[in-house]
């Protein structure tokens, strides 16, 4: 199989800054790829500070591993690479804020997938998500680490009531917001003709996913489907920062 990327970040229509990071790597010979989405939160630049230390902490650690032959990859769990790369980055967030009462509650969402093979290796932490989109169906792979998930899980709400929670939006895990980090891994094989997209909530809640379908059906080129997706969300007068990463298997 062959992968290729693309992705875009944007402000969204309401947000005057842009605390959203995307980042991806994908091998010369397009076998491997990496992805990355965080959303960052904590007010000041204390978001877009977190979001960044993330990426590219994720980065550092993982493109060398992406890098590697395929002797030495064998040798390595794919779990705890990943789970280096987010304590990196969770050990990076917790330092900075020492040094700044501004920046004391800034962290960030982090999700990150590692295509290696015929396998996707998902590590998340926060709300930003991670889709297997086969078919043309979106599957969401990732849990929201967020308090209305937990509500919704027991029951003390239904999904008609999401709209109306008003903390919504407060997570119950977050990279640079707890030590130990606590993190949820996922591996999902996959085949030519899947995707995978990546994305922070400025997308999903602003774009229904019975429309992606249509929106990637109608669209040229992966470039053309993630600025397609922006533009959706644009119309919606998103109220976040929206940003996407699509993964395309052929």
């Amino acid at each position: 199989m062959k992968l290729e990327v693309a992705g875009i970040s944007h402000t969204g229509a309401v947000r005057e800054s842009n605390q959203d990071v995307v980042a991806w790597q994908v091998t010369d010979d397009g076998g491997s790829a990496l992805l990355v989405v965080a959303d960052g939160m904590g007010g000041y630049q204390g978001g877009e500070i977190a979001s960044r230390l993330a990426a590219d902490s994720v980065m550092e650690v993982m493109v060398p591993v992406l890098f590697m032959d395929e002797a030495d990859k064998g040798e390595i769990d794919p779990n705890d690479c990943l789970e280096t790369a987010f304590d990196l980055a969770n050990d990076r967030i917790l330092e900075r804020r020492k040094t700044d009462e501004r920046l004391e509650k800034m962290g960030t969402t982090l999700v990150v997938a590692w295509v290696e093979g015929n396998t996707a290796h998902i590590t998340h932490a926060g709300d930003s998500r991670c889709y297997l989109i086969r078919d043309g169906q979106p599957t969401c792979l990732t849990r929201d680490d967020t308090v209305v998930q937990n509500m919704l899980e027991d029951g003390s709400i239904n999904e008609a009531d999401v709209a109306n929670v008003p903390f919504r939006n407060v997570l119950t895990r977050a990279v640079g917001a707890m030590n130990p980090l606590e993190l949820t891994f996922c591996s999902q094989p996959v085949r030519t003709g899947d995707c995978l997209l990546l994305c922070s909530d400025g997308l999903t809640h602003s774009v229904p996913e019975a429309e992606w379908n249509r929106i990637l059906k109608e669209s040229e080129s992966r470039e053309s489907a993630v600025n397609a997706l922006i533009e959706a969300a644009l119309e919606r007068q998103a109220s976040d920062n929206v940003s996407v990463v699509l993964l395309t298997l052929k």
